[in-house]
């Protein structure tokens, strides 16, 4: 049986003295009454990696990822980090692809592939994102929108490598927005990606792959979201700022 994976992306938010707030403040709602059932991430900004990975390791409970990373190993790229920097910290895992990077940095499924083959290279579990626009969705096109960049993208990743893929899908259309898919769209796409990757790396990876939902998730709709069969989880965006409503998402998985 799969494990949940909830996991807080905080975006461009929290100092380092917040981000240590929130973390101390949810790692100790989860003491208090454990979710052992879930598995626990938070992904801060590069500026609190370490501090925060320290207070990780030293009270468990909870695991630590990046936002990004990129897809050398080193070099002259001003302003990067690479997968082997961030493993050095002692994060576990990396989001990659997020509509974000791929709308305002424009990133292309090209890129994604690689910076997720740099991060199963040194060890980390990519989180991969992919996900239709409201226009793909709108037109009827968003099976073959997320089709593509599975295509141009995950499927291409080593098949050794794909039990430690984690993926999220993320409608653009609901980022930020406050407009979360239904259950039955959101589960109508988990399922459709599960079947894209059993055609690619057969029955037995596409049934032990993890895939998550991020889009306007929050306290009030993920217990239905995340009691969908195909859906293993979610990627929390702006509800995992706060402490208690992010542990009452991660109760509800």
């Amino acid at each position: 049986m799969r494990k949940k994976i909830v996991a807080g992306n905080w975006k461009m938010n929290n100092t380092l003295q917040e981000g240590l707030a929130l973390t101390f403040r949810i790692i100790d709602l989860l003491k208090e009454n454990p979710a052992d059932h879930v598995k626990v991430i938070v992904a801060p900004p590069f500026t609190s990696l370490h501090p925060i990975c320290e207070l990780i390791n030293k009270e468990g409970v909870i695991h630590l990822a990046a936002q990004d990373c990129h897809q050398e190993k080193s070099g002259a790229f001003t302003g990067e980090v690479s997968s082997d920097m961030l493993f050095d910290l002692g994060v576990k895992y990396v989001i990659v692809g997020h509509s974000e990077r791929r709308h305002y940095f424009n990133e292309t499924d090209a890129l994604v592939l690689a910076k997720a083959e740099a991060a199963l290279d040194v060890g980390l579990r990519p989180i991969m994102c992919f996900g239709e626009t409201q226009e793909q969705r709108s037109r009827g096109e968003h099976f073959d929108a997320v089709k593509k960049q599975l295509e141009n993208s995950l499927l291409k990743i080593n098949p050794a490598d794909i039990a430690h893929v984690v993926i999220a899908y993320e409608p653009v259309w609901a980022i930020g927005t406050g407009q979360n898919a239904t259950p039955q769209q959101a589960q109508e796409m988990h399922a459709f990606i599960r079947s894209t990757v059993a055609g690619k790396f057969g029955k037995n990876a596409a049934d032990d792959i993890l895939i998550i939902y991020g889009g306007s998730c929050n306290s009030k709709n993920s217990k239905e979201l995340f009691s969908q069969p195909d859906i293993d989880g979610g990627l929390i965006g702006g509800a995992s700022l706060k402490a208690d409503e992010f542990v009452q998402i991660v109760r509800s998985a």
